[in-house]
């Protein structure tokens, strides 16, 4: 393992990152045990409780599994971990996974679609102003990456309508693993979050109650960029 000593200022978590960084390298195998608490320790230059804590946060992600008066071995994070684990999959040092790029776009394209409807079904009478807030907002910003932050408010109103702790908990995290490369995006998201209009059919056939509307009215607005970002993918991945 390609371990080194860590800042003592932040022991824990560098400890953690440089554990993550092993397992989701592939430096460490499902199956393969970790070293001891005291190896790790000494090859670390820190304490066993810092150890400690840190192979607890590799725990909780689904990374290892620790028995009592065993060793600590690594679990495969694809049958797993969870959500919270894909801010860590998305950036790989300095560089964007783009496999994970292109999950995290197909789940959007899959899932916005079941959302509105889900919004469509439930929705109160308030989604009516926070739906045309939020197009009027995006309607009038002419900065590309602030388009993009009135988009997601905008459908975090819909989220919520939808009234699904399972679809709120996989938004939150798709949109903490999807805001930090913003600028990145703003040019090939610019023909999305260009169209104002077409958010404003998706907030009409929601509030109107129209699932099937709702449903088509997310696609044809969340198809186009995903489609055109997926091809852009495909040819980086391909050069």
């Amino acid at each position: 393992m390609a371990l080194q000593p860590v800042n003592r200022r932040s022991v824990p978590e560098d400890v953690f990152d440089q554990l993550l960084d092993e397992v989701l390298g592939g430096n460490l195998a499902p199956g393969e045990a970790l070293p001891s608490e005291r190896r790790l320790a000494e090859v670390l230059g820190v304490s066993r409780p810092a150890v400690r804590e840190a192979l607890k946060r590799v725990m909780a992600v689904g990374l290892v599994d620790i028995r009592q008066g065993d060793a600590t071995t690594v679990r495969d994070f694809r049958r797993h971990a969870g959500l919270d684990l894909l801010p860590h999959l998305l950036m790989r040092g300095d560089e964007l996974d783009l496999a994970v790029v292109r999950s995290i776009l197909e789940t959007r394209l899959h899932n916005g679609p079941k959302v509105a409807e889900l919004a469509a079904r439930r929705g109160g009478p308030e989604l009516a102003a926070l739906l045309d807030q939020a197009v009027d907002l995006l309607a009038n910003e002419s900065d590309l990456v602030a388009a993009q932050q009135h988009a997601l408010s905008y459908w975090d109103h819909i989220v919520d309508a939808a009234d699904s702790i399972a679809f709120r908990l996989m938004y939150n995290t798709l949109r903490a693993t999807y805001e930090p490369a913003l600028p990145a995006l703003a040019t090939v998201m610019s023909a999305e979050v260009g169209q104002p209009e077409a958010y404003r059919r998706l907030a009409e056939a929601i509030v109107a109650g129209d699932e099937p509307g709702a449903h088509q009215a997310a696609v044809d607005l969340l198809a186009p960029a995903t489609s055109a970002i997926l091809t852009a993918l495909e040819k980086l991945e391909t050069a």
